[in-house]
């Protein structure tokens, strides 16, 4: 019962915003579906950050290129040339359809965040914090600025929009259901050993860079099938694959609580529904007959101050780090 309490109570809290998201005007359903993208970012880096201990700063790059992979290959052909005339090889002709794009998707993250693993997992601390952040720079200027393999500096464009209510309330459950699998391996037990006590567990014979390596490359398959979504979701620029969705995920994970796949639900949610209720507060919404219009950047103070808030108060988090079932 307990175990089915640990994957049953975030996947409910999933369902019930994607039940909410159909009750509210197509508008408002906007703001749902990114919070239940965002849920699949936040699960995760959960699946490395809660489980290793090991800040990450660079799987918004595997998001990235999630986003690209999916992106340029749904693009109709016929158009490709047109909205991105430099692409090189297979890339300017060849297309599939919403699903095998996105397991591509995910795919390339995997794949691209095991290769980047070999050499960068055998770090921890600040310097592993560090290393990551050049991961997503040097991905970011890739991406930026070699229109052979996209876009570039443009955004994307003729991206069939076919992530609807369900397909990202699928996919985000997709995720919360690999990350609980995950964690209830023997992989994900000898991962969290070594968080507890690396020198206990290299003593017990587990390799705590095997282990980093494995719950990296699985992070990286879910962010990249989290990018899948987001671009199939609405036009997405590289600029909006950086430093502020990366840092706003890192603050849901954190304000939830890193130590517990509930907690990285529980904050992406929270704080999802935060910042678009003040976003959109800043163009002007109506409450009750009650006019309010905030000012520009509200959403970004008030995120900023309720991590302080939580970090000063619960260091652990809103879950305080633990599952409903314990």
């Amino acid at each position: 019962m307990r175990r089915l309490l640990e994957v049953a109570a975030p996947a409910a809290l999933v369902l019930a915003t994607a039940l909410l998201g159909l009750a509210v005007s197509s508008a408002l359903q906007t703001y749902f579906l990114d919070t239940l993208v965002k849920v699949a970012i936040v699960v995760a880096l959960y699946v490395f950050i809660g489980n290793s201990g090991v800040l990450s700063f660079g799987h918004i790059s595997f998001v990235a290129l999630g986003v690209w992979t999916a992106g340029v290959l749904t693009v109709p052909a016929a158009e490709r040339t047109a909205i991105m005339p430099g692409l090189a090889g297979f890339l300017s002709h060849a297309t599939v359809g919403n699903v095998p794009s996105l397991l591509l998707a995910a795919l390339a993250g995997l794949v691209f965040a095991f290769a980047v693993g070999l050499p960068l997992m055998r770090l921890s601390g600040l310097a592993a914090g560090i290393a990551t952040f050049g991961v997503l720079e040097i991905v970011n200027n890739v991406l930026r600025y070699y229109d052979k393999i996209g876009p570039g500096l443009n955004a994307f464009s003729s991206v069939p929009e076919t992530t609807g209510i369900w397909q990202a309330a699928i996919g985000a459950l997709i995720c919360v259901v690999v990350a609980f699998a995950y964690q209830r391996s023997r992989f994900g037990r000898q991962l969290r050993a070594t968080r507890e006590d690396p020198a206990a567990a290299s003593a017990a014979g587990i390799s705590i860079y095997r282990q980093r390596l494995l719950a990296f490359a699985v992070s990286g398959g879910l962010a990249g099938l989290a990018g899948g979504l987001y671009v199939h979701l609405l036009p997405i620029e590289i600029d909006s694959l950086y430093l502020d969705l990366t840092f706003i995920t890192l603050a849901m994970l954190v304000v939830g609580g890193s130590g517990s796949l509930l907690g990285a639900v529980v904050g992406a949610l929270a704080i999802g529904g935060l910042d678009s209720f003040l976003s959109a507060a800043e163009n002007g919404v109506d409450i009750f007959g009650w006019n309010l219009n905030l000012p520009t950047g509200t959403s970004v103070l008030a995120v900023g101050a309720l991590m302080a808030l939580i970090l000063v108060v619960r260091p652990s988090g809103i879950t305080g780090g633990r599952e409903l079932g314990r």
